[in-house]
């Protein structure tokens, strides 16, 4: 806006998007904030070259400065923090054992499916198959003020983030026993309730309304902190620890994409191929102390013989 308000559309060169763009950096804002305002304006600009508004589009040549980045930030970006088995074990068992109403359940679904926080509070009973033990995705949360009577329900970002996930038994029994609880609160609020559907709804004000992202976010943290774990972990942590554990079992890429709802994700390749190395440098050491063993064997033998011979 204050570049940009008092000027007509066909006015804007790519002078003067390109000097907006390198005051805005100036500011400090960090390189995925730049990234999102360099997106919003070309898709503005393009529409109005397709609307034949304007003549050359100013964002064509553009190009967002980047914030030099030492080695250890580079590593650290390129694999994703994220549970070991042990600590997810740790993590879902203090869920359990101390968790708030839904932490649980929430925390079950998104380590043993992977799925994007926002999909999971979309969820609705519709989509479980209960028979086949299957959870479809076919929706996502969009709620940037996190006021919970003004969420949407949009269409997931991707054909590939569609998809029907298979799910372990612990996940379906956990849902069901949840569903008979939330029959008898329906049951007793009535009208009052809003009844959509949803599985993750609020049994507290706002009866039946979805929960907000913020509240998953919230209940994660406070878990870390009780199981004194890694409190830089956030929902979609657990995405990448899903990733890890599947890649560890065997699981292969394509395989993990799909049920992740990926068509490509350069994190989630990372994630698989750090887990797939370190698996590849264990066998390696492996097979090394076995035929360190071995020589070991073939020596004590090789000297029981001599011994043998010589008395």
């Amino acid at each position: 806006m204050p570049y940009f308000a008092r000027l007509k559309l066909k006015d804007i060169t790519g002078k003067n998007y390109q000097d907006a763009l390198n005051d805005l950096k100036e500011q400090g804002y960090s390189d995925s904030t730049m990234s999102g305002i360099n997106r919003t304006g070309r898709m503005i600009f393009r529409k109005a070259l397709e609307l034949e508004l304007i003549k050359k589009d100013p964002t064509e040549f553009a190009y967002l400065k980047k914030d030099k980045k030492t080695v250890e930030q580079l590593e650290e970006e390129e694999i994703p923090k994220y549970l070991e088995k042990e600590e997810l074990a740790l993590f879902l068992r203090t869920a359990r054992e101390q968790g708030l109403e839904l932490d649980y359940l929430m925390f079950l679904i998104l380590s043993y499916t992977g799925i994007r926080v926002g999909e999971l509070v979309a969820l609705k009973w519709k989509d479980v198959d209960f028979k086949n033990q299957t959870i479809s995705i076919t929706k996502t949360y969009y709620n940037p003020n996190n006021n919970t009577l003004e969420y949407q329900l949009v269409t997931p970002k991707t054909r590939k983030s569609r998809r029907k996930i298979i799910v372990d038994e612990e996940v379906i029994n956990t849902l069901m026993k949840h569903k008979e609880v939330q029959n008898e609160v329906v049951e007793k609020l009535g009208d009052t309730y809003h009844n959509e559907d949803f599985i993750f709804a609020k049994i507290e004000r706002q009866f039946g309304y979805p929960i907000v992202i913020k509240t998953v976010q919230n209940r994660m943290a406070r878990l870390l902190r009780i199981a004194e774990l890694n409190t830089e972990l956030t929902p979609h942590s657990l995405r990448h620890t899903h990733t890890s554990l599947l890649a560890e079992a065997g699981v292969s890429l394509e395989q993990i994409m799909d049920r992740l709802g990926h068509s490509d994700d350069q994190i989630t390749k990372n994630v698989y191929l750090h887990v797939t190395q370190e698996m590849k440098k264990e066998a390696s050491h492996k097979f090394a102390q076995l035929m360190r063993s071995l020589r070991y064997k073939l020596h004590v033998n090789k000297m029981l013989t001599i011994h043998s011979h010589l008395t």
